[in-house]
């Protein structure tokens, strides 16, 4: 240990200086080491964010700039300026779509979240079977879209005929016009969305409920819990950070909903079931007006930039709790 002399008062007084001469701040020799290593670490993402950049972020500014463009993507694009924005807003379809979008949101949500969570915990709670029961869940997924809705096109199928008309005479109901009623055209297409996606959710589900605490459980079974009150107070707070993970990306996806109303309504009947992104594929393939296709998708993605930021800010004390 050295000693520093310190003038005070007119005498010169001594204090102890750090051992090792340190004085509290990082050594330089440290922060060039830190920063070679962060140096190096960005030498090795370059080629990777290089690749990210050219595939991922150049197509969305080229997106953001043909939306003030109008074009065939043949000739050279003609710069519109905001036209297009006019010519969509003009539309009076588009409030429509908007509306129809977020009734088809809202019963995703309605039925497709909590169903796949209570077969979840109810495969968690099977003794014999369970891995049958898993792979009957994830079945559907397996199916190619268009193949799962071609089928359920037969089992909404009008009259008798079909499939779930034919459930329904059983027990003296029916036949309901599924497909062909405006009221009941959505909700056929929510079943379809539910039933085709459902298989993700649950798997995901039952891989949380391995981490919840079987500690828990069993304090819960001595306290007299029944089981309602063991999966309310145990099971789901356990799982509360993947029920939001999973509720926000059900939400991106059912707002940009297209495959169900293409090819089992296309859009109808009456314009019932016209969604957003369908409208952005009858702007590109049908009418031929990419610009206009292009401005409704950078408004859509902007309403999922917003919808998500909200929500993330709404559900974050949720999520650390």
């Amino acid at each position: 240990m050295t000693i520093a002399p310190e003038r005070l008062g007119g005498t010169v007084t001594h204090r102890a200086a750090p051992a090792g001469g340190r004085t509290g701040r990082v050594p330089r020799r440290a922060m060039s080491m830190r920063h070679r290593a962060a140096l190096a670490a960005l030498v090795f993402l370059l080629p990777a964010l290089v690749v990210f950049a050219y595939f991922a972020w150049w197509p969305i500014a080229q997106s953001v700039l043909l939306a003030f463009q109008e074009t065939n993507l043949v000739t050279p694009a003609e710069w519109v300026g905001w036209r297009n924005f006019e010519i969509l807003f003009a539309d009076p379809l588009l409030p429509k779509a908007a509306l129809n979008t977020l009734w088809f949101t809202a019963l995703s949500l309605a039925i497709g979240l909590p169903i796949p969570l209570l077969c979840a915990v109810l495969m968690s709670e099977l003794r014999h079977g369970g891995t049958a029961a898993r792979v009957l869940a994830y079945l559907p997924v397996v199916i190619p879209p268009v193949v799962a809705v071609l089928l359920f096109q037969v089992f909404f199928a009008p009259g008798e005929a079909g499939v779930a008309n034919s459930l329904l005479a059983l027990v003296g109901l029916g036949p309901l016009p599924w497909l062909q009623s405006a009221e009941l055209a959505m909700p056929s297409l929510v079943i379809v969305a539910t039933w085709s996606g459902a298989g993700t959710a649950i798997l995901i589900y039952l891989a949380a409920l391995t981490g919840v605490s079987t500690e828990l459980y069993e304090a819960a079974e001595l306290d007299g819990a029944s089981v309602w009150r063991r999966v309310w107070h145990v099971t789901l707070p356990q799982m509360r950070g993947v029920i939001l993970i999973l509720l926000l990306l059900q939400i991106i996806g059912a707002i940009q909903v297209f495959t169900e109303p293409y090819v089992m309504t296309d859009g109808g009947p009456a314009n019932a079931t016209v969604t957003v992104m369908l409208m952005i594929y009858r702007y590109a393939f049908l009418f031929g007006n990419y610009g206009v296709a292009t401005a409704l998708s950078v408004l859509l993605a902007i309403v999922l930039v917003v919808v998500s930021a909200v929500y993330l800010r709404l559900t974050r004390s949720w999520s650390t709790r």
